[in-house]
């Protein structure tokens, strides 16, 4: 275990590269949107090349980075490397426009066509992004106290991803452009990347012996198929209450940007909380089977308050005098439906992450395996949800199918 002192300060350095990724995450999604439209499938499109950059990588760093190779120094890299990604995304968009103008097409071979534009436009720098959490697993170790640091480091890194979203959504890009806004996510990623540069300049870094064996420890499987389908259940649920939020909010940017930062809230809580659980609880298995029941709960309170109970709260947001009374109000209602869940889900990971941990296998293949099974099960509920399950059975119907995933996840942890 690297001296503690250090422990508090990588948090930091994960809030700064959470802050910058979603400043790309916001610039990026703009600026595609200019180039291959913006109707529905672009942006799943783009929101499932997004994730399944981040997933790829998070599986492919354990497999090509030596695991003698100091982590805070691979973490810097890879911090350098986003960097130099967001500044060639910026330059490179009017050429990449050009491309497209020349190929596109309609149907599903434009659709096919949207898909590789985004792959190479997207692809690199969120493969750079899923590597950091296992990178610097394996400075933390696969211990009780390892495994719950890294779920400080995730809620540090969703912290940042609230403050990045608002940032970009409320400030940058409507007084500054994306100019401005690519260039302040590249300084935080070399400020970050230079302290972590410094950090690995003080401290000394010796590999377990276990860190090169193959392989994960037994029982993984289950653990991995639970996170997935929370994963599924999250962006599932994520993008149906965002459907029906948005007839109490309008479905403008704001309310998207809302709901995003509540739910990216949530998510950091329930990690930190999750985090904390992981550190002590003797069978986290179980802590996580019943944390995916709890979640079947929060999904049926968020059905109940938003067809049931929101629409008649005796309000009325019209008699607000300042769009800052209209955002308290409709961020407490955003709140009032969306926590519950998000923390349940944000304790998930964490507690995943407690149940595969072994000091007998590399603390980075374990980490980047929940990471990926976590993204590739958000990847399909995001794309499932949004373009199957939503204009085939309708939004209710959806989230009652969400609630008995969600609970077939439980059981699978909580079966003798």
């Amino acid at each position: 275990m690297p001296t503690r002192r250090f422990l508090p300060g990588l948090i930091v350095l994960f809030l700064g590269s959470g802050c910058a990724a979603l400043i790309y995450e916001i610039v990026w999604f703009q600026l595609l949107q200019l180039v291959i439209g913006s109707s529905s499938i672009s942006l799943g499109i783009l929101l499932g090349t997004f994730m399944g950059g981040m997933c790829l990588g998070s599986l492919l760093l354990p497999r090509l980075v030596s695991a003698r190779e100091h982590p805070l120094r691979v973490y810097a890299l890879l911090e350098f490397g986003i960097g130099l990604f967001g500044v060639l995304i910026l330059f490179g968009m009017p050429l990449i426009r050009g491309l497209y103008v020349a190929g596109a097409g309609e149907g599903v071979p434009g659709i096919v066509f949207r898909a590789v534009i985004a792959g190479i436009c997207l692809l690199p720098p969120t493969m750079l992004m899923g590597a950091t959490l296992p990178a610097i697993s394996r400075w933390v170790k696969a211990t009780p106290d390892g495994i719950s640091w890294l779920g400080f480091f995730c809620g540090g890194n969703i912290a940042g991803g609230v403050v990045g979203s608002l940032v970009a959504g409320f400030y940058l890009l409507r007084v500054y452009d994306v100019m401005t806004a690519t260039f302040a996510a590249v300084a935080l990623n070399v400020v970050v990347a230079s302290i972590a540069f410094a950090l690995a300049s003080r401290t000394s870094h010796e590999p377990d012996a276990a860190a090169t064996r193959p392989g994960g420890p037994i029982g993984a499987r289950s653990v991995y198929v639970t996170i997935a389908l929370s994963g599924l259940t999250a962006l599932g649920a994520e993008v149906v209450w965002t459907r029906i939020l948005s007839l109490h909010f309008g479905g403008t940017v704001y309310t998207f940007a809302l709901i995003l930062a509540v739910f990216l809230i949530g998510l950091g809580i329930g990690s930190t909380v999750g985090a904390s659980m992981a550190r002590t609880v003797e069978h986290p298995r179980r802590v996580l089977g019943w944390c995916q029941l709890l979640v079947c709960a929060a999904m049926a309170w968020a059905a109940y308050q938003l067809t049931e109970s929101l629409p008649y709260w005796p309000i009325n947001p019209s008699l607000a005098t300042t769009p800052w009374y209209t955002l308290q109000l409709d961020l407490v209602r955003c709140m009032w439906v969306v926590l519950p869940g998000a923390m349940l889900w944000g304790a998930s990971f964490p507690l995943a992450l407690a149940a595969v941990a072994t000091t007998e296998h590399d603390a980075a293949r374990l980490a980047g395996g929940v990471y990926a099974a976590n993204t590739v099960g958000a990847i399909v509920g995001s794309l499932a949800v949004s373009f199957i399950l939503v204009p085939w059975i309708g939004s209710s119907h959806s989230e009652q199918v969400l609630i008995i995933v969600s609970a077939l996840s439980a059981l699978l942890m909580l079966e003798p």
